[in-house]
Parts: C-alpha cells; structure tokens; sequence
C-alpha cells in the first residue's frame, strides 16, 4: 500500500514542478584561481557546438587573459545597469534570462550579494527562480562560502567569509564537480599573474595562499564533493528499508556562539547521512519572552535562521525541565542522534546537574537514541 505522503496532492504538485525543473550543476573549488570560471566557459563552448541553446547570464574573470578570451564566440546576455550611491554598477539581468529561456544558462559567482534594490537578496536566490522557470544552469562557488563550513574555513584562514551560500543549494545540484590543483600548482599560478596582478601577489603569498592553508581548504573541498555525490546515491538509488533511517537534532541554548556551532556541525552530520535534523530550542521559565534581555532574542532568532538556511526544521518548545523536553521531541521526531554544544559549566553547575544529565542518558538509552557532544 502507498505512503500517506504520496496520497497527498501537494505531495503530487511538489513531484511535477520538479520535473519541470532545471538541472544544476556546480563547479566548486578550493579557492579562487583554480579555474572553475574557466572550466563553465570550456562547457558552454562545448554545449554550443553540440547545438544547444547556451547563454552567459553572468560570468567574472578577474581580469585573468585566459579566462577572458574564451568568453569570445560565446551569445552573452548583457548586464542590467543601475546607479547605487552615486556610482553605475553592472548586476545579472535574471529578468532577461527568464524571458529569453536559453536552454542553459552559465552564471557565475553564486555567493554574490546583489546591489541593493535587486529583487533577490543573493544570486543563488536568482538561480532558485531560474530553475524552478525549468532553465538549467551551471554556476560555481568556493569551498569558504558555503555556510556550514564558515566556522572551519575562519579557523583555517583567520577570516570571516560573509557571502555565502546554504548548504541545501548544494544540496538540489544534479552534479558537483570539483576543480582540483596541488596547492604548488596554485601558488605557481599566482607568482604567474594568472590569478591576480602582480602588486597584489605579495600580500596573496602572506596570507591566504600559504601550502598549509591550502591544503586545508582542499581536503574541505574534496570531502564536500564525496559528500554530495553519496547524497546522490542514497537519493537514487532504493534504500535498505529495514535500516533505521538516521535524524538528527541540534540542542541548542540563548548561548548564541556555542548554538551557531552545534547548527553548522549538526547540519554537516545531516548532509553526511543526507536525512532530516532539527534544532530544538526549550525554553524554561528563566528564558521567557519577559525575561530574556533583546540582544539575546535576536541572538536567538539569527540562530533559527541560520538553522533553516540550512535545511533544518526549528522547533521551540516551554518545558521546566530541559532534559525532559528533549526526551519528549526526540521521541515525537523520531530522532536517532541527538547533538549538544560542550557544556561551560562550573565544577558545582557540573554537580547540581548531575541529576538531570544523568536522567537524561538513561532515558535516551533506553529510546535507542545517541548523544553527541561537540566540541
């Protein structure tokens, strides 16, 4: 007998507008300059002599000759101009690629943050809209702008990356592709001017292009793309149905850093396993709406919205005892890991909550349910 969900008629609706859907594919990359605007333009030629309709909605080659020159023989959809604090800038016209319908669009850069008053926020929004009106695009981003991994790549790079891309983007490509370089490859591109001018190679060596950040980002990079394609796999191919489908939930507190990290690690386990999370905030009387100061609300709000970006399901609930309401959720949701930030807690916190913990283990074992505390 079919599943309920499948005797629903939104569940039907949901099955045909994704097959009128456009196909996506995404070149990732460890870093810029290892060519993955190159890579879109070698296709789009390719598509182009094979007889498909191919169009450049948006394409940046930094300047770099080589990237440049291919753009040439290529039909490129021209940039919408508009003035933004005094200065003419150049955006996506996505309102002309909907109207022209090529059969592929190459858009480039998907992190970006469009110019104030764009209809879109981002530009993987504009991508959204130009899938969904059944239009495949190819598009690329980097291995630092995706959101889960904004903790990793800060710690590797001592910066914070602020475009950046949720992961369930990556999440709906139909194929991921990895622009892979030696880390010497890619500093030998840059002492060659290929990635950027030569009175910035200095500072590019000093920072961001050292053999040990590199590598780092590349081994980021490289898993990401394992990661999508076993997501592939699991989504395509039929499932052993006697194995306990994998959930996870994100226990979070109004401690706000401590919840952005549990958020991206959970998220990241999530991908992983390619299952649902959520991300269960409980709420005890101490924290009510009249007691709990406003930075801390919107702390709280931020860290629900990060949770969804990324594909997890927020649930708030009031219960006087912590433990308790987490027990009741992880049973209601059919949790199978639940995932907790390391507790900063002092020697006497640690002892009067002893109880408490302790309840909370025996009765997650006896629910055949696991506990991960993340550091």
């Amino acid at each position: 007998m079919p599943e309920t969900s499948t005797e629903n008629p939104q569940h039907f609706l949901d099955l045909i507008k994704q097959s009128r859907r456009g196909k996506f594919k995404i070149y990732i990359g460890m870093s810029a300059g290892v060519g993955k605007t190159y890579r879109m333009l070698q296709e789009a030629h390719t598509l182009l002599r094979n007889g498909v309709d191919v169009k450049i909605g948006f394409i940046e080659t930094h300047n770099r000759k080589e990237t440049h020159d291919l753009i040439e023989g290529l039909p490129v959809i021209p940039r919408r101009k508009l003035f933004y604090r005094g200065k003419e800038l150049e955006e996506m016209d996505m309102q002309a690629i909907l109207n022209l319908r090529p059969e592929v669009v190459i858009v480039d850069e998907l992190a970006h943050t469009n110019i104030e008053g764009s209809k879109n926020e981002k530009r993987w929004q504009d991508v959204m809209d130009i899938l969904n009106a059944g239009i495949n695009v190819i598009s690329a981003v980097n291995i630092q702008h995706i959101e889960s991994l904004n903790t990793a790549v800060k710690g590797i790079t001592g910066i914070e990356v602020t475009e950046r891309v949720p992961d369930n983007v990556l999440q709906m490509a139909d194929e991921v592709v990895n622009i892979d370089l030696t880390a010497d490859e890619l500093i030998t591109r840059l002492k060659e001017g290929k990635i950027y001018t030569h009175d910035k190679i200095p500072t590019a060596l000093g920072n961001f292009f050292q053999s040990e950040k590199i590598l780092q980002l590349r081994e980021l990079a490289l898993k990401e793309v394992a990661s999508a394609v076993e997501g592939k796999i699991e989504r395509e191919l039929p499932r052993n149905h006697n194995l306990k489908a994998e959930r996870f939930m994100a226990c979070i507190s109004s401690n706000h850093e401590i919840a952005k990290m549990v958020i991206r690690k959970t998220a990241r386990l999530a991908a992983y396993y390619n299952s649902r999370w959520f991300v269960l905030y409980v709420q005890t009387p101490k924290e009510s709406g009249n007691r709990i100061g406003l930075a801390l609300q919107r702390h709280l709000i931020n860290n629900f919205k990060l949770a969804t970006e990324l594909g997890g399901e927020v649930i708030k609930v009031e219960n006087i005892n912590i433990a308790k309401g987490i027990i009741e959720m992880a049973e209601q949701k059919k949790v199978t890991t639940i995932c907790i930030g390391k507790p900063h807690l002092s020697l006497v916190n640690v002892i009067l909550n002893t109880a408490v913990f302790n309840q909370l283990l025996t009765k997650l074992a006896a629910a055949d349910i696991d506990i991960v505390i993340l550091s």
